[in-house]
């Protein structure tokens, strides 16, 4: 069987949401349309989106957002104008940023920018990473929660210092904020709390809150008008923006009310997790409803095995296994969503009895 039918057969479903074939979600799409009297959309131009844009602003505390067809383009289009205005092109990102190690160059190929990696890849940044910078900035782009390194956040005074200094020295401060959400339970404060103080912040529609796709960059009304003219010109004026808007705006009320039970059941799992020592936790304690898994196999052998306890057991651990940085280890992500949520305490825990005998030096 192929991965994929491999993730269909299981009934135990570890990372993230339920997920929903094409004929379901759109089942569910059509019904919310018809509850809410949903027209399309016309080029960006409709009750619904409109309504949707002014909402997430809202929550984040800003001015005014917009919708963009893909985080890839609203973050570098961010950027590059955050930079202009500040009449430099350098911009400040850390090694792990999604910018850096999934976006191809595009800063780099497109002349959006010219990027400078500041700080430590396996540590959240500090004020003190950017302090000794002797160049002008334009911009520091700042993912809030680190994904690459497990979810972890920095600590809330750094993050205050980084938004001081940027204010100080004025430079644009953007938020990478693809799991905003998320760092809301791990911080102990709400989204526009965390949002204070950046000049531009965007956010996913898809990743925890499940929509198709599509993100949302927010920030002044001035700021946004110029970011939408951008994505014009990048070749984003999708002329039905309302699959996507529809497809997260049906899920987003109850998806952010979920937010703690997911990060609770973080707690749960992580705890859970301790009692196999051969698997190696990051971060330290969950800051978000992620974690990463450090195994003490192979990538090739932890992807055999997740396929063995699905064909075996019914049970499905991780998605991606990436290499690690020792031989013969590997690394494994889990999001916290839907899936273990409802999933009761015993059959997690035994699927971790499950897991763990496979690997070296299982108890």
């Amino acid at each position: 069987m192929t991965e994929a039918e491999l993730l269909r057969s299981c009934h135990t479903i570890f990372p993230g949401h339920r997920p929903r074939r094409p004929a379901e979600m759109y089942a569910a799409m059509a019904a919310w349309c018809e509850e809410h009297d949903v027209d399309h959309d016309v080029y960006g131009s409709g009750a619904l989106i409109q309504a949707f844009e002014d909402k997430v602003a809202r929550l984040l505390g800003c001015e005014a957002a917009v919708f963009c067809v893909t985080g890839t383009m609203a973050q570098v289009t961010a950027l590059r104008l955050g930079a202009v205005d500040r009449g430099s092109r350098l911009v400040a990102l850390h090694p792990t940023s999604h910018i850096v190690v999934h976006e191809r160059s595009n800063y780099q190929l497109l002349g959006h920018f010219d990027a400078l990696q500041a700080g430590e890849r396996h540590r959240p940044w500090g004020v003190a990473d950017l302090e000794p910078i002797p160049d002008r900035l334009g911009a520091v782009g700042l993912e809030i929660p680190m994904r690459e390194i497990g979810g972890q956040l920095a600590s809330w005074d750094e993050l205050e210092a980084i938004k001081a200094h940027c204010r100080t020295r004025g430079v644009h401060l953007h938020m990478d904020g693809a799991r905003l959400w998320e760092a809301q339970a791990g911080y102990g404060r709400s989204a526009a709390e965390i949002a204070a103080g950046f000049d531009s912040v965007y956010v996913s529609l898809y990743k925890g809150i499940g929509g198709l796709g599509g993100a949302m960059l927010a920030g002044s009304r001035d700021f946004v008008a110029r970011a939408a003219e951008w994505f014009r010109r990048e070749g984003g004026n999708v002329v039905h923006r309302s699959p996507y808007v529809v497809a997260a705006a049906m899920q987003f009320d109850e998806r952010l009310a979920a937010m703690p039970d997911y990060f609770r059941r973080t707690v749960f799992l992580y705890d859970a997790l301790k009692a196999h020592p051969a698997i190696r936790l990051n971060p330290a304690a969950p800051q978000a409803n992620m974690l990463h898994l450090h195994l003490p196999v192979s990538r090739e052998r932890a992807t055999a095995i997740r396929n063995e306890l699905a064909a075996e057991h019914g049970v499905w651990m991780y998605n991606r296994v990436a290499h690690n940085a020792l031989p013969d280890t590997s690394l494994v992500e889990i999001y916290v969503g839907d899936n273990l949520v409802s999933m009761d305490d015993a059959t997690l825990v035994a699927a971790l009895d499950r897991f763990a005998a496979k690997l070296p030096h299982a108890a």
